[in-house]
């Protein structure tokens, strides 16, 4: 596999919906619309390799997707899927606008402030009720960073670096 052709970790099937071949999907993004946007994705073979599958439809249901398959009409046709991871090519994936990233590309990149002083690398985020929170491990130890507009100053995906501007405290140098 080429780096083109990454994969992407982006649900898991949780069960049937219905008779009518319905699957309920759990997006591992909390947020239904990165499943609402998708025309198909991959799910792991139990021979083997990927298995591609098109979407005819997608609609939230609560914090979870109602996905309807093409080709697929009936709850038994479906039912071998659950329990499954749903995979998609990084290239599949929709444009975001210039100021936001994907959790996955964000992931990795060493973090510094605008003073040049290395954190350390962003290895975890989670959401909060008003922002997401970046986990910055390092020599130094851990540093929770908002991910703030006022705080993020710059993320270079080319270069593998986030520059950040820290609210005062959040860090004793």
């Amino acid at each position: 596999m080429t780096g083109s052709e990454r994969l992407i970790l982006i649900g898991k099937i949780a069960a049937t919906h219905g008779i009518k071949g319905q699957l309920r999907v759990i997006p591992y993004s909390g947020d239904p619309e990165s499943i609402l946007a998708l025309k198909a994705f991959l799910v792991e073979s139990p021979k083997g390799g990927m298995e591609r599958f098109e979407l005819e439809q997608a609609t939230p249901h609560g914090k979870k997707v109602l996905v309807t398959l093409k080709t697929f009409h009936s709850i038994n046709q479906v039912q071998y899927l659950v329990g499954r991871e749903l995979y998609v090519r990084r290239e599949e994936l929709p444009e975001l606008p210039g100021d936001e990233y994907y959790w996955f590309d964000l992931i990795g990149l060493k973090v510094t402030t605008a003073e040049g002083f290395a954190l350390g690398t962003l290895e975890e985020i989670f959401a909060t009720g008003s922002n997401d929170v970046y986990v910055v491990k390092g020599d130094h130890g851990e540093t929770m960073v908002p991910a703030l507009e006022d705080v993020v100053l710059s993320v270079d995906l080319e270069r593998g670096l986030m520059t950040v501007a820290l609210p005062e405290g959040l860090l004793e140098q």
